[in-house]
């Protein structure tokens, strides 16, 4: 299979593992590798899937990528906008000593773009109102069961890549059942697959009419529609409101004490259009709430026998 290359030479030092495990969802995301220094992704492009390998070589301050399958030419071609280079943070300003601490320690960190709504929406989905760990196992089943495996060395790698929108609509309901995803997030997934082409021209469109769009399905709310803004479309000012942990870990970073959506959204608000940013910086700083007690237990959506 023909190997394509590109070497790419930022402005600035590309955090380059940092960028790209924004779209990582979890550890054992079938789609994403990591191997040492090299960051495998599989992805379902446009033009078909491929295989991306992409790894930062500092000394010579380029990042080289490579790719492989239909979609190659167009993964490459994205690969600035993947690694934040179209995100400004221009006319930010920290504000407090919190974020101007966390700016010191990662100065380069951007806001990436896949350009991958779908990519971005059917997980999102998945992780609606679960636990983590329920969401990524799901996921991870999902995309076994019904993915394929990454075009040349990435099948090698253990790369995977996601269902396309002919295979999602046609999983059966109690499939859905046998990977814990229960009926109202398996019948988002099937009705976003319905509209995938309308869905990947939200590219193209300003971010305040994406989210309207987005939300305008039934099934996708608010939090869907930040998570995918955040990836797919890299808006810096996507903020996941209504997250079991977001509100809760800024609020204690801050203040020492957790906070609820409202207080956070009057938090952020001065920070506009940079909220995103401000969220992102505040979890890279590592401060977050204390875990305590079990972890909850995954739910079974099979019937009881």
């Amino acid at each position: 299979m023909t190997e394509r290359v590109r070497t790419w030479r930022p402005e600035w030092p590309c955090p380059v593992g940092q960028i790209l495990g924004q779209s990582r969802r979890g550890g054992g995301d079938p789609t994403y590798r990591i191997d040492g220094a090299r960051h495998w992704r599989g992805l379902r492009t446009p033009d078909g899937p491929a295989s991306l390998l992409v790894e930062a070589r500092p000394a010579d301050a380029v990042v080289e990528a490579r790719a492989w399958g239909p979609g190659a030419a167009w993964a490459l071609e994205q690969l600035p906008p993947l690694l934040g280079a179209d995100d400004d943070p221009s006319g930010f300003e920290p504000r407090l000593p919190l974020l101007e601490e966390a700016l010191r320690h990662h100065p380069h960190w951007r806001v990436g773009r896949t350009g991958l709504v779908l990519e971005a929406l059917v997980p999102a989905i998945i992780e609606q109102k679960v636990t983590g760990q329920e969401a990524f196992a799901g996921f991870r089943r999902l995309v076994h069961r019904y993915g394929e495996r990454a075009p040349g060395p990435g099948a090698d790698a253990g790369l995977w890549i996601q269902p396309g929108p002919e295979t999602l609509r046609a999983i059966p309901s109690w499939e859905w059942l046998r990977m814990h995803v229960g009926p109202a997030r398996s019948r988002t997934v099937v009705r976003v697959a319905g509209v995938a082409g309308s869905l990947e021209r939200l590219t193209a469109v300003p971010v305040d009419e994406a989210d309207r769009r987005m939300r305008s399905l039934p099934g996708v709310g608010r939090w869907t529609s930040a998570e995918v803004r955040s990836r797919a479309l890299g808006d810096a000012d996507a903020v996941s409101f209504g997250d079991y942990h977001v509100a809760a870990d800024v609020g204690w970073a801050v203040r020492g004490t957790p906070m609820d959506d409202d207080e956070l959204e009057e938090f952020l608000e001065p920070w506009r259009p940079h909220r995103g940013r401000v969220v992102g910086l505040i979890a890279l700083s590592g401060l977050r709430r204390p875990r305590r007690g079990p972890r909850m237990a995954p739910r079974s959506h099979l019937p009881a026998r």
